[in-house]
C-alpha cells in the first residue's frame, strides 16, 4: 500500500494508553464503533472494564490490557502481545504523569526523571516495537496528547514541560522518518479538560472554564477517520482549534514550519 493508498483510509485497530480514565477514556468511548478492535491500555487492566463495556456497547472489540509505562520490559510485553494479532493501525500515545509543580531547582531528580519514563520513554518504547510492522502494511498513525507545555514556558513542572516538548520533537521524527511510507503523526494539545489529573493541579486550583471533552474526541475522531491526514507532522489545539478549520487546513496541506516545533 503507497502513501496515496494510505491516506484517508479509516483506522479499525487502535491502540490507546491510558485509557482507564480522564482523556483516554473519553478517547476510547469516542472511537467505539462496530467496525474497530479497540487495544486500551492501562496500569492494571480491571481498571478499564468500565470503559471497555462502554466501548463494548457502542459495538467495538476490546482487548484490555495492563502495562506499567515506567518499566521496559513490561511494554515489552504489552507489544509483543499486541503484535500476536497484528499491528495497529494507530497509536494513541495518551497515558502521562503531571510532574512537580515546584522549580526546577527544588524538584526531586528521581520524580523528575520518572515523568520522562511515563511521558516520553513509554511512546518511543511504543513505537519502536509497533512501528516497524505498521510500516510493512503500508502505514498507520500515531496521535500523541500533547500539551501547550509543548510550546510554551513555565516557572514550574520542568520534568512535565521537558517531556511534552521533547514527545513532540520525537513525533516530529517519527513525522519525518515515515511519511513517504505511510506514516501520518498529529501532536494535539487538548486544553484543560476537567480530569482527576488537572483538579489537583495547584496551576488550576479555581478554574471555572474547562476544555470540553467533546472537542478532544472530535479531533482524535476524525484523524482516525483519515479527515486529518494533510496535518501529519503538526501541533493542534482541542478548544482553539475548530474541527472544520483542521479539516479545510489538512485539505489544503501546510508547508515550512507551520505548526511545528
Amino acid at each position: 500500500m503507497n502513501t496515496d493508498q494510505q491516506a484517508g483510509i479509516p483506522a479499525n485497530r487502535i491502540l490507546i494508553t491510558g485509557a482507564s480514565r480522564g482523556i483516554g477514556a473519553y478517547i476510547a468511548e469516542g472511537l467505539a464503533n462496530s467496525s474497530r478492535t479497540l487495544i486500551l491500555v492501562a496500569r492494571k487492566a480491571s481498571h478499564l472494564d468500565p470503559v471497555a463495556s462502554a466501548c463494548e456497547t457502542a459495538g467495538a472489540d476490546v482487548c484490555i490490557l495492563g502495562c506499567d509505562l515506567s518499566k521496559r520490559e513490561s511494554i515489552a510485553q504489552m507489544v509483543k502481545v499486541v503484535l500476536s494479532d497484528g499491528a495497529p493501525d494507530m497509536i494513541v500515545n495518551c497515558a502521562g504523569v503531571s510532574g512537580q509543580e515546584v522549580a526546577p531547582w527544588e524538584s526531586d531528580p528521581d520524580q523528575w526523571w520518572q515523568t520522562q519514563l511515563v511521558n516520553l520513554r513509554a511512546p518511543y518504547l511504543i513505537q519502536r516495537g509497533l512501528v516497524p510492522t505498521m510500516l510493512e502494511r503500508g502505514g498507520g498513525r500515531i496521535l500523541d496528547l500533547s500539551s501547550g507545555a509543548a510550546v510554551t514556558d513555565f516557572e514550574t513542572s520542568s520534568d512535565y514541560w521537558t517531556s511534552k516538548t521533547a514527545l513532540f520533537r520525537l513525533g516530529s521524527s517519527m513525522h519525518v522518518a515515515g511519511f513517504e511510507r505511510g506514516l501520518r503523526v498529529l501532536e494535539m494539545a487538548p486544553g484543560v479538560v476537567q480530569t482527576d489529573m488537572t483538579r489537583h493541579m495547584k496551576m488550576h486550583e479555581g478554574r471555572t472554564q474547562w476544555t470540553d471533552p467533546e472537542d478532544v474526541v472530535a479531533i482524535a475522531s476524525a484523524f482516525a477517520d483519515g479527515k486529518l491526514d494533510g496535518l501529519s507532522g503538526a501541533f493542534v489545539r482541542a478548544g482553539v482549534d475548530s474541527l472544520g478549520s483542521l479539516i479545510e487546513k489538512s485539505i489544503a496541506g501546510i508547508g515550512g514550519d507551520e505548526r511545528r516545533l
